[in-house]
């Protein structure tokens, strides 16, 4: 098999839209709020290839920042995941999360993650910009509070689903941190309020993708079938 089986694009085509966040992020308890070890590649990569997009990983493409936040330019770079195991956290960014509203691709993901670790925070942002923006965001916690917030901020339609308020009640946030994170639930309109930032709040000082010096690993996949169908309805016109 080669690694674009699935594709019908070829691989310099140039993709259309840009991304913003597009990850999603496990974390296990942990004794304290000290910084996140060192990620371990051979981790990162069993936990990419469990994951319900990748077929199969076909290079270790080396250490990246998990700040920077991937720009792929043509079709090729889309099979481009970064993956990273820092101690207690798990974490992947996959241009396959991003939607267009037509399913909610994060939403099925997490609950996958879910079954499989039950005392886990699990966390997930994607923005995606062709045209307008759709996000994606979504907070489940381990005694079951969780809230998914999907669609066009700005637009409709824009769905809540789950409980904010109990996420934040179970974070023990208070109105403070939530103002100074510009979170507002009382927003005219849904898609207003910032629920990738209410997700940054989740993950705190363990949020491996909003932090200067974190080194994640980039893995060229083999996407499965369903991933690339998504994303060549997506990503080309």
């Amino acid at each position: 098999m080669t690694a674009n089986d699935f594709w019908t694009s070829p691989a310099d085509r140039i993709v259309r839209g840009s991304m913003g966040h597009c990850n999603l992020t496990v974390l296990e308890p942990r004794p304290g709020p000290g910084a996140l070890p060192v990620n371990e590649a051979a981790r990162a990569a069993e936990f990419a290839s469990s994951i319900s997009t990748v077929e199969e990983i076909l290079e270790d493409a080396g250490p990246c920042a998990a700040l920077h936040t991937p720009e792929p330019g043509t079709r090729a770079e889309l099979d481009i995941i970064q993956a990273g195991a820092w101690g207690p956290a798990l974490g992947i960014s996959d241009p396959a999360f991003a939607g267009n509203g037509n399913d909610t691709p994060l939403l099925y993901e997490a609950g996958a993650l879910r079954e499989r670790f039950p005392g886990a925070r699990i966390v997930g942002r994607v923005h995606f910009h062709g045209g307008a923006d759709h996000t994606e965001d979504i907070v489940w916690l381990p005694d079951g509070a969780m809230f998914h917030a999907s669609g066009w901020p700005g637009d409709e339609p824009f769905v809540i689903t789950g409980d904010p308020e109990a996420v934040i009640a179970s974070l023990g946030l208070t109105a403070e941190m939530l103002e100074d994170a510009g979170i507002d639930l009382e927003e005219d309109e849904p898609g207003d309020t910032e629920w990738a930032a209410l997700a940054a709040l989740a993950l705190g000082h363990a949020d491996p993708w909003s932090r200067p010096g974190i080194e994640a690993t980039a893995f060229r996949v083999r996407h499965t079938e369903d991933a690339v169908g998504t994303m060549e309805d997506l990503y080309f016109i």
